[in-house]
């Protein structure tokens, strides 16, 4: 026997009814977030075998936000999911392949698209800068590998009768031949016995488009956090690597320096060491090779 609902309808007959355009409906569009770490440049003044961090960014070649620099993404099609689209996009607009995307979460701000209203599913993705080659796809002017700044301005707590706010300002600041782009952003944390809520705020941006320095923001509080509880900066890792090349991954994405030991701490169950070594050079010494513990994962 079949279901009948309130109005007497079975699910064929209901379906058999239905109007899909009674209803405003979304588009949806995934955005990729793709970090890197690389070597500094010699004539930027950097110390012998700095590291920086990296992200991808294309620059727009049609409204709207002509001119402006982009996450990577596009409109998600219906025959595919959102993984989908975003694995597609990054190779049609940039070129990058065969990489981990790391779903980041919605984005859904009215508004948050002057063209109509649309959903962006976010997305990480951590890759080693030596497997890829840029190219700019056709809806794209060009692509390229901005340097990372994303530092505390101020904080700020206040005490609630049950919890408490506390709000942070960063600065991000992202910097490519010569191209500065800059943004504020507020990150709002309510805590209550009942729960938890972050909210994030632009409260300037010059140069990136739509709600992007929003996502991006998001997306290093989330590298930050899984550099300190995962082994997911490996992913920014060549093959084989030194224990001393690992802690400048590290340092570059947390901020900050680490203590030997405390680094040690974090890694010695992530990485194996191998029979292998650096050939020594006239300033440093050889040093043992290590790889990722695939035991770990």
């Amino acid at each position: 026997m079949e279901l009948r609902d309130h109005n007497g309808l079975t699910e064929r007959e209901f379906l058999e009814q239905y109007r899909a355009g009674d209803y405003e409906r979304p588009s949806v569009a995934a955005d990729m977030v793709i970090f890197t770490v690389t070597d500094a440049k010699a004539d930027e003044g950097s110390g012998a075998g700095a590291k920086e961090l990296r992200l991808l960014l294309i620059r727009r070649g049609g409204h709207p936000c002509l001119g402006k620099w982009a996450l990577p993404g596009g409109f998600v099609q219906p025959d595919e999911t959102t993984d989908q689209a975003a694995a597609r996009e990054l190779q049609e607009e940039t070129g990058v392949a065969g990489v981990h995307l790391e779903q980041l979460r919605t984005f859904s701000d009215p508004g948050r698209d002057p063209r109509t209203w649309v959903i962006s599913s976010s997305y990480m993705a951590l890759a080693d800068s030596r497997r890829i080659q840029l190219q700019a796809g056709d809806d794209a002017a060009a692509a390229a590998w901005f340097t990372v700044s994303y530092k505390l301005q101020r904080e700020q707590k206040k005490r609630l009768e049950q919890g408490c706010i506390r709000t942070r300002t960063y600065e991000l600041r992202l910097e490519a031949a010569g191209q500065v782009l800059t943004a504020v952003i507020e990150q709002t944390v309510k805590v209550t016995p009942a729960a938890r809520s972050v909210q994030y705020a632009v409260l300037s941006n010059d140069g990136l488009a739509f709600d992007h320095a929003k996502i991006i923001a998001y997306a290093m509080e989330r590298l930050r956090q899984e550099t300190e509880t995962t082994g997911s900066a490996l992913h920014l890792m060549p093959e084989r690597f030194t224990l001393a090349e690992l802690q400048q991954v590290y340092e570059v994405i947390l901020g900050q320096e680490l203590l030997k030991a405390v680094f040690l701490d974090k890694v010695s169950a992530l990485v194996t060491a191998t029979n292998l070594y650096t050939e020594p050079t006239e300033h440093t010494p050889s040093r043992r090779l290590y790889e990722r513990s695939w035991e770990e994962v």
